[in-house]
């Protein structure tokens, strides 16, 4: 049986319901992070009239036994409406509802680092910290086979991929432009793509975005590449480094400034924030992918524009380095840094919290400090 025609004549059929009329009606589609830590899941419910605000979202709960967050014998979750974008899967006036997870007892799950994110960045609000996170991924066959490589063997060696046309060095070009105005539609805070450096890797740019909306953006745009590469039949790979050997890891470029650094001599703000960070760099690969560091230890080998993960390095226009300090931003003596070690899996606010609490609470040490 063509696979590929049945999925056209799938959606074709789809369609037709699709377009028809709604009524008053409303479906809002409730997303959450799973214990995983790195993984999405969803499911829908009908609300009687468009919610303008965050608060008109009432709470709902899950079954946290199957998303590895809770015991069978006590699986209730909270979820809490946090963030709201319009849906562009089923569009107006249908929503995209991002939601915190609490546990039975209402305290914070395991992987809900949005609550102590939101805090952290309360504390420093008159800083106006700006992020801004380029997410690499790559695209992948239901097999997991690299979309568009040879079914044995190898595609050429990487040269020709990055930023590249045609259709011998461009793989998924459709899903990257679907992606692209499907977070257009939804409110996403994108402002690139490109074609990456290994055959079927992709990257898109969300920012800049101030304090908790960082995390909150970047989430639903990883939701809506998953939504997207699921109507085309493909998935998309977060994994830091997909294949093993001689081919580009895959990375989260998390780029952040302050007032004082986008301002007039901003530049000794950047090396004061580079100092701090170069004495707490175990601290930052712990909170840089979900687990611990274990993934980026894959990424970071100092090969394929990455740093060593054992040691701490910056200089302008380095991707070598752990942070890049960008060459405009040298000669201009303001702006904003770039840290190139977070994973592609990462989790944003774990990041940018790390970010604020060594840069601008001048935490020190490779604890992170409790507030009450």
């Amino acid at each position: 049986m063509d696979t590929s025609c049945s999925s056209k004549l799938t959606k074709s059929v789809k369609q037709q319901y699709m377009d028809l009329p709604q009524g008053d009606k409303v479906q809002a589609m409730y997303i959450w992070i799973d214990g995983s830590g790195e993984g999405l899941r969803c499911k829908t419910r009908t609300l009687d009239s468009e919610p303008k605000t965050i608060e008109e979202l009432p709470e709902w709960n899950f079954d946290g036994s199957s998303t590895s967050q809770a015991e069978g014998s006590n699986s209730d979750m909270f979820l809490i409406p946090k963030a709201m974008f319009r849906d562009p899967f089923r569009k107006d006036p249908n929503k995209l509802v991002l939601c915190e997870v609490l546990k039975y007892n209402r305290k914070t799950a395991e992987t809900n680092h949005r609550q102590m994110c939101e805090k952290i960045m309360s504390m420093v609000k008159n800083q106006h910290p700006w992020f801004g996170m380029e997410q690499e991924y790559t695209l992948l066959a239901i097999d997991g086979h690299p979309f568009g490589w040879p079914s044995n063997g190898f595609p050429g060696p990487q040269g020709p991929y990055y930023c590249g046309v045609g259709a011998d060095k461009a793989y998924g070009r459709d899903i990257v432009e679907a992606h692209y105005r499907a977070c257009l539609y939804a409110g996403v805070m994108i402002c690139g793509s490109n074609a990456e450096v290994m055959p079927a890797q992709w990257e898109f740019q969300v920012g800049p975005c101030e304090g908790i909306a960082m995390g909150d953006h970047l989430w639903i745009a990883r939701f809506i590449l998953h939504r997207v590469c699921e109507d085309f039949g493909v998935v998309a790979s977060f994994d830091p480094k997909p294949i093993p050997g001689n081919w580009n890891g895959a990375g989260c470029h998390t780029n952040f400034s302050t007032k004082n650094m986008r301002e007039e001599g901003g530049l000794r703000y950047i090396e004061e924030a580079i100092d701090r960070l170069g004495k707490r760099h175990q601290y930052h690969i712990r909170a840089y992918d979900p687990k611990g560091g274990l993934d980026n230890a894959r990424r970071l080998t100092g090969h394929h524009e990455t740093s060593n993960i054992n040691e701490f390095s910056a200089g302008v226009a380095n991707r070598g380095a752990s942070i890049r300090i960008p060459r405009a931003v040298g000669q201009d003596k303001r702006g904003y840094f770039e840290d190139r070690r977070p994973s592609a899996n990462c989790d944003p606010y774990a990041v940018t919290e790390a970010l604020i609490r060594t840069c601008l609470l001048n935490e020190e040490g490779e604890e992170p400090k409790e507030y009450k």
